[in-house]
């Protein structure tokens, strides 16, 4: 049996949806069950030929300006960037299990990425979602398991800075705090 790899994964965006608008940034953090950082990829990408901007996520992004350069810097090429990201992920020393917050938003514009730069994904057609994990644990609504009612004691002291990697690491240490806290029965 394969060694799990948890790919926590941020990115940043310019449009709700991949195709029509661009994902500007990309971070992930690979742990191992015991909370092992054990690789991290980031790229910054060039935005889509004939993609637009969306003017709400544009409206967000004037009020994260530092956020919004550190997602400008450095622009690839988005093949380059996705065939990088791919041969990072099956490099890996296990299977790669993509991780995000929220998953679904996070998984749509990366799988559209890898399909159509590289023609195949290593996460296949699932994710796990941070959230709906907690919900779980926690034994709670969904709508009772944002991270305003999870324990402090899952939360590491890192801040959400919206740079893709520093929030992809932030919410890796806070999936696995929650995973051994479950694997060990520790009480939220």
């Amino acid at each position: 049996m394969a060694v799990e790899i948890y790919v926590s994964t941020d990115i940043e965006v310019d449009g709700p949806v991949p195709g029509t608008y661009s994902m500007l940034s990309i971070g992930s953090a690979a742990f191992t069950a015991d909370k092992s950082l054990i690789s991290t990829f980031e790229a910054n990408l060039e935005t889509l030929p004939g993609a637009t901007r969306h003017p709400r996520n544009m409206a967000w992004w004037t009020q994260q300006p530092e956020a919004w350069a550190a997602a400008r810097t450095n622009l690839q090429p988005p093949e380059q960037a996705m065939q990088a990201y791919h041969a990072w992920l099956i490099a890996l020393p296990g299977q790669p299990i993509f991780l995000g917050y929220p998953a679904a938003f996070d998984f749509m514009f990366v799988y559209w990425h890898l399909m159509t730069f590289v023609g195949e994904s290593p996460f296949e057609h699932s994710a796990l979602d941070i959230r709906s994990y907690a919900m779980a644990v926690m034994k709670r609504r969904y709508s009772e398991s944002g991270k305003h009612r999870m324990p402090l004691t899952w939360f590491d002291e890192t801040e959400l800075t919206h740079v893709a990697l520093d929030d992809a690491i932030q919410q890796g240490n806070l999936f696995c705090n929650m995973l051994q806290a479950n694997l060990y029965n520790i009480t939220p």
